[in-house]
């Protein structure tokens, strides 16, 4: 941020735990969820999550329905990380779904079209950490997609002065790639073979920070 001319002392950052408000309460109690007002806030950035955007549970629902509200008018922006970009992929139409290919786990290589190579500092491609197996099947209308892996054909979507997504983790360290893939292996939620190859690769070079710094220059286009 310092980078950009904004001090973080002068950042007013706020967070919003809607899952911990309704992922246990009904539909009729999930409505009565008071969302930051779009008054109040100039952005919003709809984090991952160990839920699944394919569900229909109330609490989804409803995220999604807000997220529709602040699609619908021009000065609030949106980022969406993982499950947020899966959000925000539910909220332009598009179908979210369990992929038929795989899991995608650790630094993984993500192809950047050309609308994705302006915004991550004119790379041919991003290693970044993924950690999904929901995928949005195809990109709505009216975005620009970002990028692509062999596992997942939408890794990001752009529009200029009101959304950037991406299907990565770019705020992930190595120690907390490490943890969850060992986790969910332990759980058996990731065989053995997968979690092998992905703990292979957690400590590789990865480009959160140029996502990040794109996140920025997005907020202030």
């Amino acid at each position: 941020a310092d980078s950009f001319g904004w001090p973080r002392e002068k950042l007013q950052l706020s967070k919003w735990d809607i899952v911990q408000r309704g992922a246990e309460l009904s539909e009729q109690e999930v409505e009565k969820i008071e969302y930051p007002r779009l008054e109040d806030i100039d952005a919003i950035l709809i984090s991952g999550s160990k839920f699944s955007a394919v569900d229909t549970n109330p609490w989804i629902s409803r995220l999604i329905a807000y997220t529709k509200t602040v699609l619908a008018q021009s000065r609030v922006r949106i980022i969406g990380v993982c499950f947020g970009h899966q959000i925000v992929g539910r909220a332009l139409g598009s179908t979210v779904t369990r992929s038929p290919l795989g899991i995608e786990i650790s630094v993984c290589k993500v192809d950047l079209t050309e609308t994705g190579k302006s915004l991550f500092d004119d790379k041919d491609s991003l290693q970044i950490m993924q950690m999904h197996r929901d995928i949005i099947v195809a990109y709505p209308p009216g975005v620009k997609l970002l990028g692509s892996s062999p596992l997942c054909e939408n890794q990001g979507m752009y529009e200029q002065k009101r959304l950037i997504t991406i299907q990565a983790h770019p705020e992930f360290r190595d120690d907390i790639a490490k943890e969850i893939i060992e986790v969910r292996m332990e759980k058996k939620t990731f065989d053995e073979t997968l979690a092998t190859e992905g703990l292979r690769r957690v400590r590789d070079r990865h480009d959160g920070p140029v996502v990040a710094k794109a996140f920025l220059r997005f907020l202030i286009e």
